[in-house]
């Protein structure tokens, strides 16, 4: 409704609210986008792959996987048992379910490698998504699971606090074992999901220096993640005026190229090859040799200098200071409350803690520092730009 002192609606809004309804279609009571929409399949007896059924469907994707690639059936094997989705694989459950949770949705506001980085600089959901590129790119080509590989792909870093993996020093001395975000996202961060084991095991075990993942699909997504943060960590470096492109060594420029494109299509390709004519989940020696010169190089000139280093500690130094305040004062904690049993035990409400300072964007914790702790503004962990 449209009120005399607001101003008036746009032309253009109107033409776009017009289309609510939709058009109505050729066939009977079908609704289609648009007025001239002619698109259709043939779904006639014979004449269509349409399967009648998710077994069917199921069947026709087994049959174009390889063997030894992990099989997805019915509702999948998961922590609380579940009726199977009418038309959706579990995998492909698996994989919405992460794309669409607030986990993954504040891997926006979470540090890959700069805090508060420029506008064209990978975030840590950005790189979820270029490792599953990465990753689908391989399991497609050598007759993976597709589905399994991208759900363990977008939710491999779900598991990340704010600040990069700086979080993880800062939230070690609180948790038994240790913080490590990959064993974080599949036992906290993810576990309201019900995710299938299979995704789940991919998750907890990315990361190079966990135990090997139980699926061919889990150990594509290891190799993935390296592959993208080399490149692109070393590209947003270069735009930041860190490090210039012809500082990259010999090896890497020689084999790979200079550019992330050669060097993405490069390692993808290595993979591809070396999958196809061994059957190991694995890249030949030549360019896997290249792949460690490349995240050496990225280790000395870009994560182990003196700026990160600073960020690190200021990140190290704020985290841990959220994390004593919230368990002292755990009813701030959203969803606790005046009475909950959690409060009389220090021991839960220091583990509802670190939970929450763990789920938090790099943002919210500098505001709850400066506004809660009065952290003084110069002691934040800054971006590239101070």
């Amino acid at each position: 409704m449209e009120n005399a002192t607001d101003p008036p609606i746009s032309e253009r809004s109107r033409r776009w609210a017009a289309t609510m309804e939709g058009y109505e279609g050729a066939a009977d009571d079908v609704t289609v986008a648009h007025r001239d929409s002619s698109a259709s399949i043939d779904v006639s007896s014979g004449a269509s792959n349409v399967p009648g059924s998710l077994a069917e469907r199921e069947e026709q994707l087994d049959a174009a996987l390889a063997v030894g690639a992990t099989r997805g059936h019915g509702a999948g094997n998961r922590a609380r048992g579940e009726e199977p989705d009418e038309f959706r694989t579990c995998f492909e459950r698996d994989r919405d379910r992460v794309l669409h949770s607030s986990a993954f949705r504040r891997l926006a506001g979470k540090t890959q490698v700069f805090v508060f980085p420029d506008d064209h600089m990978r975030t840590r959901l950005t790189h979820a998504l270029e490792v599953a590129q990465v990753a689908t790119g391989v399991a497609r080509a050598v007759g993976l699971n597709v589905a399994l590989t991208e759900a363990i792909a977008l939710g491999h870093d779900c598991g990340h606090g704010p600040g990069g993996h700086a979080s993880e020093e800062a939230l070690d001395p609180f948790v038994d074992g240790g913080f490590d975000h990959a064993v974080w996202g599949a036992d906290v961060s993810l576990v309201s999901l019900n995710l299938c084991r299979e995704t789940l095991d991919g998750i907890r075990n990315h990361s190079w220096s966990r135990p090997a993942p139980a699926t061919p699909e889990g150990e594509v997504v290891s190799w993935a993640d390296r592959i993208a943060y080399s490149c692109h960590d070393f590209e947003d470096a270069v735009s930041a005026g860190i490090v210039a492109s012809e500082e990259l060594p010999a090896l890497v420029r020689e084999r790979c190229g200079a550019r992330r494109s050669q060097q993405l299509g490069t390692f993808i390709n290595a993979m591809i090859r070396t999958i196809r004519s061994t059957g190991v989940i694995g890249m030949d020696a030549r360019h896997s040799e290249a792949l460690a010169a490349f995240r050496t190089f990225n280790y000395e000139t870009i994560y182990l200098r003196s700026a990160s280093r600073q960020q690190a500690t200021a990140v190290v130094a704020m985290l841990r200071a959220l994390v004593e305040y919230f368990a002292a004062h755990p009813t701030l904690i959203p969803d606790v409350a005046v009475g909950d049993e959690a409060l009389d035990s220090p021991a839960m409400a220091l583990q509802l803690s670190v939970a929450y300072v763990a789920g938090m964007t790099d943002r919210f914790a500098c505001h709850c520092a400066v506004t809660l702790l009065d952290w003084p503004i110069d002691q934040l962990p800054s971006g590239i730009d101070r």
